[in-house]
């Protein structure tokens, strides 16, 4: 379970998450950050995020080459992500 806030900072939406996000969240958080239209508009606040599934890293990825902002990411989901661009979890 997860929980999607959102707060307007002048011309930058902060949208906050928190809980457990998971594949079958992801369409709303896909809708909130396409709401806001330019994506260096956002910033995606992580504070409270618990755990996110594999889907949900590969969409923050995305986000973050799109221009958005990651704020207090967690370490693990920035490895990650990183991991992810480089190919590493491909090789076997």
């Amino acid at each position: 379970m997860w929980k999607l806030q959102r707060i307007g900072d002048g011309n930058t939406v902060v949208l906050k998450i928190s809980g457990r996000i998971e594949a079958d969240g992801l369409s709303e958080l896909k809708n909130a950050c396409a709401a806001v239209g330019d994506p260096t508009n956002v910033v995606l606040d992580l504070l409270d995020l618990g755990v996110a599934g594999q889907e949900a890293v590969m969409f923050l990825g995305d986000c973050q080459q799109a221009g958005m902002s990651l704020r207090n990411c967690p370490a693990y989901i920035r490895d990650w992500i990183a991991r992810e661009r480089t190919g590493e979890n491909q090789k076997q």
